[in-house]
């Protein structure tokens, strides 16, 4: 059984503050490349900001999100993703038209189930590794609720509640899947 997990979305819809949660009862988690791609490209040169040099950007999340899933296959339970190669292929796909996403998709398989948090404007935020507004956010979200049943996802919608009760509605559903099995 394919045990990693991942938590997509809309940007701003509380995907790392869930990651965090999971992180705090045990679990193996991989934050988002495109936070870490900031963070390290605000101490270096900048060229591949997602401001500065979008494709850049999701080519080098496209790397980072290929070695996470390597080194994620180490785990022996779930591991849960902010965000992972899926969403950063498909960010190059819809910018420079790549065919890259089916390929990488094929190659890098997730668990089946993909778990989306949905537009949520009363705790989005902006900050300085999340620069773009609401609407580009929901414009991502769009795209992304779209492309993942093409690959072959389930998509699971995260409900609008408290974090832990969000945890709760996810550990039960893999729970509840995996009896099935």
């Amino acid at each position: 059984m394919n045990r990693s997990v991942l938590i997509s979305g809309c940007s701003g819809g509380g995907k790392s503050t869930l990651i965090a949660e999971f992180a705090a009862r045990g679990h193996a988690i991989v934050e988002e490349p495109g936070r870490r791609i900031v963070k390290q490209e605000l101490e270096g040169d900048g060229a591949a900001l997602p401001w500065v040099n979008m494709a850049a950007f999701a080519r080098r999340a496209i790397e980072m999100a290929i070695a996470d899933r390597a080194a994620a296959r180490e785990q022996t339970g779930w591991t849960f993703f902010d965000r992972g190669l899926i969403d950063a292929a498909a960010a190059l796909q819809h910018l420079t038209g790549e065919p890259v996403l089916a390929k990488l998709s094929a190659a890098h398989r997730y668990h089946p189930r993909v778990f989306l948090t949905p537009p949520w404007p009363e705790i989005y935020t902006t900050d300085p590794e999340r620069r773009h507004g609401f609407d580009e956010a929901v414009a991502e979200y769009d795209r992304l609720a779209a492309v993942y049943p093409t690959l072959g996802y389930d998509i699971v919608m995260l409900p609008k509640i408290a974090v832990t009760d969000r945890a709760d509605f996810i550990l039960d559903y893999l729970l509840r899947e995996t009896r099935q099995q």
